[in-house]
């Protein structure tokens, strides 16, 4: 699809500190528990700032001059403009396409990299950011009609910072989260900056979902999803109150026995259900209710010392006949 003309362009930049800034929601006050019960919610604060820490409008890039020029003024690339005017003038199959293409871009690069640098204040990497700009000033070079009117610069600035907004929306979240909850988390972290520079204070839930006119429940969800942007390393170091550092996945549980007795009884199930009834039921009566040999033999009618042989003779069938990597139930 070909994009032309600076109307189209101008009309991708419309809204670009908010697509840009879709990842920035966090809860301030509001904590797990309080996004489930939403009668505590509604009397908690809901505040929403940059992860990184840096202002929000920094992480946009200027539209026009110098700063998104590589720090070069427009006439820095005015010498390209001749093979802007070639490459579009060539035919699709023209083996000359492929020269006067990277040509284009390594002369427009410094471009590509100083808008990456300006998104990069968002806490990714600015070389995968530099890589992604690239890519948008190559979807440039290849859509850029000069007959249109415009220049180029006018041109590629928008087409490489939506390639740049594109990424953080779609490629940076941690845990992938339907597009719906990623464009209702981008509305709350505006609305909730409006309300907040108005009210002098963090929005409320209930404020924020009077300002966008959707139901409170959507409020949470948002909040909710805001949460999935960023995950921690489970080897990331925690450092506690008396200074010592340990790893999160050390603070995280410990071993569940329950898990090895849910294995032994898939294990040992199948052949508890093969064994003779009476053996069975002596099995049943011994490791489950408990009953001495003695107790058992008066239940079944039959002696101690019988009971004893059949104890022993079926845990024996057992052992034999479960796999070699199952550990038998605890007792037999």
């Amino acid at each position: 699809m070909t994009v032309t003309g600076t109307s189209e362009n101008t009309t991708n930049t419309t809204g670009a500190t908010d697509e840009i800034n879709a990842a920035d929601i966090r809860t301030g006050d509001i904590d797990t528990a309080d996004v489930n019960a939403a009668d505590t919610v509604d009397r908690t604060d809901a505040t929403a700032a940059d992860p990184t820490g840096a202002p929000l409008d920094d992480a946009e890039p200027a539209a026009d001059g110098a700063e998104s020029t590589g720090g070069a003024g427009r006439g820095e690339y005015e010498h390209l403009v001749p093979a802007l005017r070639e490459l579009a003038a060539l035919d699709p199959d023209d083996p000359r396409r492929a020269e006067l293409r990277d040509h284009l871009v390594t002369g427009f690069l410094p471009v590509a990299r100083n808008l990456a640098r300006r998104f990069a204040r968002r806490g990714e990497p600015e070389e995968d950011l530099a890589q992604v700009a690239t890519v948008g000033l190559i979807h440039a070079v290849d859509r850029f009609e000069p007959d249109r009117g415009s220049d180029f610069l006018s041109f590629a600035i928008p087409t490489i910072s939506g390639e740049l907004r594109r990424h953080f929306r779609d490629g940076t979240w941690a845990v992938r989260m339907p597009r719906r909850l990623k464009e209702l988390s981008l509305s709350l972290n505006k609305a909730n900056r409006e309300l907040s520079q108005r009210l002098g204070r963090a929005a409320r839930p209930s404020e924020l979902a009077e300002h966008l006119g959707v139901p409170k429940e959507e409020i949470f969800e948002g909040l909710r999803a805001a949460v999935a942007y960023r995950a921690d390393s489970l080897d990331a170091e925690l450092v506690g109150a008396d200074g010592d550092g340990m790893a999160l996945a050390d603070r995280l549980g410990e071993h569940d026995t329950g898990f090895d007795h849910v294995e032994a009884q898939q294990t040992v199930g199948p052949l508890l259900a093969s064994l003779p009834e009476r053996e069975r039921t002596i099995l049943v009566l011994r490791f489950f209710e408990g009953m001495t040999q003695t107790q058992i033999a008066e239940r079944v009618g039959v002696s101690q010392m019988h009971v004893s042989r059949l104890l022993s003779r079926t845990l024996a069938k057992l052992r034999e006949a479960m796999p070699e990597d199952a550990s038998p139930p605890a007792g037999t």
